[in-house]
């Protein structure tokens, strides 16, 4: 069974934990698939298809972000056949991507609080691009040179118009 439920129910307490939890230690849900905002008319929320099987896989709950896979429409988005297909390949192999899906052991959602947010367990922030300090400290000292030039260079104007220098 596929049902479609807003975000919160991946992660609210109260009523909604204990439904989660009891799902999950039966083993019941088999896949959670993060899907974008503003695909049905009724909502512009973000909502999740959460696929609960009785027989499901023992490699744990496969998670499936694809909230930063679509075509993006004046006042919808929609997914196109690629997206879908991908979402269906995903799923039906169980395949883990980078930034996309990844299977997740039960003992690491039981440690997460039987928390679902697909975000915990697939991220899609880039790493932060390294930066070479001896490449900065080489353009710094490069602008600081042409800077003093033409600091000497406007003063010597200056001074021929009898006008005071720029400090220095």
């Amino acid at each position: 069974m596929a049902i479609i439920l807003p975000h919160g129910v991946l992660f609210r307490g109260g009523a909604e934990a204990k439904i989660r939890k009891k799902l999950l230690q039966d083993g019941n849900i088999d896949t959670v698939i993060g899907l974008p905002p503003k695909l049905f008319y009724s909502t512009g929320i973000p909502v999740c298809i959460l696929v609960l099987k009785k027989c499901r896989q023992p490699d744990g709950v496969l998670f499936i972000n694809a909230s930063e896979h679509f075509e993006k429409g004046k006042r919808q988005n929609i997914l196109l056949p690629g997206h879908i297909d991908k979402i269906i390949d995903t799923y039906q192999h169980r395949k883990e991507e980078e930034r996309y899906s990844r299977r997740v052991s039960m003992e690491e959602i039981e440690e997460n609080g039987f928390n679902l947010n697909i975000s915990r367990y697939v991220s899609t922030a880039l790493p932060e691009p390294q930066i070479d300090l001896d490449e900065v400290f080489e353009t710094l000292q490069t602008l600081k040179n042409k800077r003093a030039v033409a600091q000497e260079r406007h003063n010597s104007y200056l001074k021929a118009l009898g006008l005071p220098p720029l400090p220095g």
